[in-house]
């Protein structure tokens, strides 16, 4: 039987004691942890890592914990996160809520309490993503039209006016959820990428373009066709439907 994997908890946390010690606590409880005392390099790691959490101070070195969360944001880089400090200022709090942030501990705290919190974010985390197929689209998402056929993503299908159903795979209905979306607007190739594969995908694979011929044949295949989708030369797409 596979072992349960063992969450990356990312800890963001200038004082080094209370760090090491915190390390310690959440690696007893079944955790990875990787340290930080610094925005700048935590920030370096999770451009390029994945993690399920970072546990970030709000007073920071080179910055506030706050504005590494929202770099993190504009990022793209969306990991739960649970503020800590040592200020039990209500409008703090409130404001790391706001934000997006999943919970907030003032310092001092139980290990026990701090283990537990971060336990239940995981699992709440882990029940918003339940449904996602890719990053941009999730199985209860309402079906769309699309070109004179209907996409449906709870099952996976497009029906065509002709009557066929055409199965297709997740990253095929991810691009057709962000075309959809996002009519009339030039779409650069990596943002595409990124908004179906994930913010760690490498913009240099060709998958992106196999995958856009597969949804191309399927619509030839039916008697549609896909020619208001066009290449950007050196940028990407755009996507423009009849009216």
């Amino acid at each position: 039987m596979c072992a349960e994997p063992r969450p990356l908890i990312v800890v963001v946390e200038d004082e080094t004691e209370l760090a090491k010690l915190i390390a310690q606590h959440l690696e007893n409880a079944g955790m990875n942890v990787q340290v930080y005392n610094r925005s700048a390099p935590a920030l370096r790691f999770l451009q390029h890592n994945f993690a399920n959490l970072v546990l970030l101070d709000l007073n920071l070195p080179d910055t506030s914990g706050f504005e590494l969360f929202t770099q993190l944001k504009e990022e793209d880089i969306n990991i739960p996160a649970i503020f800590l400090t040592g200020s039990a200022i209500e409008a703090d709090k409130v404001k790391g809520l706001n934000m997006g942030g999943d919970d907030y501990i003032t310092k001092p705290f139980s290990y026990a309490e701090l283990v537990a919190r971060i336990n239940a974010v995981l699992r709440r985390t882990e029940a918003k993503t339940d449904y996602n197929v890719t990053k941009n689209v999730r199985t209860t998402d309402s079906p769309f039209p699309f070109l004179g056929a209907v996409v449906h993503p709870e099952r996976l299908e497009i029906q065509f006016p002709n009557k066929a159903v055409h199965k297709i795979g997740r990253k095929e209905l991810g691009i057709l959820a962000y075309l959809n979306s996002h009519v009339g607007v030039v779409i650069t190739r990596k943002e595409l990428i990124h908004s179906v594969w994930g913010i760690h995908a490498d913009v240099r694979s060709r998958s992106l373009d196999q995958y856009i011929v597969k949804v191309r044949s399927a619509f030839e295949q039916n008697g549609l066709t896909l020619d208001a989708f066009k290449t950007v030369h050196g940028i990407g797409y755009i996507f423009e439907p009849p009216k």
